[in-house]
């Protein structure tokens, strides 16, 4: 029987995601059906589960009642964003249905590489060079002969070995940092050590770096576990990096720390979003902010598109998955 696979995607989302390649390799999936919706999410059948064998869906797939994809035909839903929580709660898995993570591996290097920005731009001083000498456009006003740091010289603290984590590592690493330090209760000294990375405690951990960057995943176990008592462990004028998610920090304690001029942050999420206009973190020369862009790449995007294809691939052959969401893993994919 050749498959059936419905593309819940809008289709500014899937120009994204899938290059004319995907596109080709798609179509030789099986019978692909998406509906064009030129603007808009895309509702997903409320007979997927007796018509379809596969549900590809992403940022632009409408939240429907997890209860239609109990069928007799559809076996894998393969997510092509990051998260899958917003479509699929874990009574979602079973039922002979499996569920992939798609794009979180081709989006996890690019949010790495915006970390990486931040921290050098703090590093650098560039934000506030940038606003001072553009607001001025005096040469002493713009910060001549300020100096800056070497991220070589920095200790490096990560808070999490996620996909992300691990990137950053060998970044900062590959830009010649040694002292490279991270918090994983997940993660064993072995598979730290292999990626030039030494395991502490939390708390050792912030009174010891330079840099924090944040690269643990929402869950239950990690709310809030940056809080005020965290961050006051770190020394004067550290750099406090989140490209991962809000809830994981204590904003206020965050913001608090910015306004005190104490530590040094970049930001790419918030507890609310949009960031509201009247936030006090904005017009801080210590703040750097950026609208929750972290994994948009052009190149991470189309990577989406082609992992979630492997996905499909390997299903369809063997019945493997490289990203599958189980209930052992599903509160860590945050």
């Amino acid at each position: 029987m050749t498959p059936r696979i419905f593309i819940a995607i809008g289709d500014t989302d899937f120009a994204r995601l899938y290059d004319a390649d995907a596109q080709h390799r798609l179509a030789q999936l099986g019978e692909i059906v998406r509906p064009s919706t030129p603007t808009g999410n895309v509702r997903v059948p409320t007979t997927i589960g007796d018509d379809f064998d596969v549900l590809i869906t992403s940022w632009s797939t409408e939240p429907f009642d997890p209860a239609v994809l109990n069928g007799s035909r559809l076996r894998l839903a393969v997510h092509s964003a990051g998260s899958v929580r917003r479509l699929f709660p874990i009574e979602a898995l079973g039922n002979d249905l499996r569920i992939a993570q798609g794009g979180s591996d081709a989006m996890a290097e690019a949010v790495a590489e915006m970390a990486v920005t931040m921290t050098l731009a703090l590093l650098r001083n560039l934000v506030l060079h940038d606003r001072r000498f553009q607001s001025s456009r005096s040469w002493i006003t713009g910060g001549v002969g300020m100096l800056g740091q070497s991220i070589a010289a920095q200790r490096i603290g990560l808070v999490s070995l996620s996909r992300v984590g691990r990137h950053y590592a060998r970044m900062v690493r590959g830009l010649g940092a040694t002292a490279v330090r991270a918090y994983d209760p997940y993660a064993t000294a072995d598979e730290a050590a292999q990626m030039g990375v030494e395991l502490c405690s939390l708390d050792e951990l912030c009174a010891t770096s330079d840099v924090l960057a944040i690269h643990a995943p929402s869950t239950p176990d990690t709310a809030q576990m940056i809080g005020a008592p965290q961050l006051a462990l770190l020394r004067d004028d550290a750099i406090v990096i989140n490209t991962a998610r809000a809830e994981v920090t204590d904003e206020q304690a965050i913001l608090t720390e910015v306004r005190s001029g104490r530590l040094r942050v970049g930001l790419d999420v918030y507890s609310s979003e949009p960031l509201p206009a009247d936030s006090d973190f904005f017009g801080r020369e210590n703040a750097l902010l950026t609208p929750h862009v972290a994994g948009g790449t052009v190149q991470a995007r189309f990577g989406q598109g082609h992992a979630v294809i492997d996905e499909i691939e390997r299903f369809l052959t063997d019945g493997t998955l490289h990203a599958e969401v189980t209930s052992a893993n599903y509160e860590r994919l945050g």
